[in-house]
């Protein structure tokens, strides 16, 4: 088994159609909290910052953004299959940019989240 060490290198190893989805989430995160620790943990890949957290992962049809702040977007988040602080996301549909940023926005930047 392969361990994966970089963001870059488990996007690689994804699909051609996760690595499409997993990119736009990537620049998404990035482009939300660009101070954001990138690493990857659990074997996915993880974004930091304090003691807060969010990751994404690839699956057979959806990639996946776990530890968000599903509770404050529920309306927004209707038409997504969600369970636990995850939301999936269909591989054949382009990522939600807003509803994602604001997501990732508020569990690492919002001091009520703690």
């Amino acid at each position: 088994m392969t361990t994966i060490a970089t963001v870059d290198d488990y996007i690689a190893a994804q699909t051609p159609e996760a690595q499409a989805r997993l990119r736009e989430l990537r620049a998404i995160v990035r482009g939300a909290v660009p101070q954001a620790t990138e690493v990857i943990s659990y074997g996915m890949p993880t974004y930091r910052l304090g003691k807060r957290r969010v990751h994404f992962d690839a699956a057979k049809r959806h990639c996946a953004l776990y530890g968000s702040a599903i509770d404050l977007f529920a309306h927004e988040l209707r038409n997504f299959k969600t369970l636990r602080g995850t939301i999936q996301f269909p591989l054949d549909q382009p990522i939600p940019e807003d509803l994602v940023r604001k997501l990732v926005v508020a569990k690492l930047l919002d001091e009520q989240q703690e």
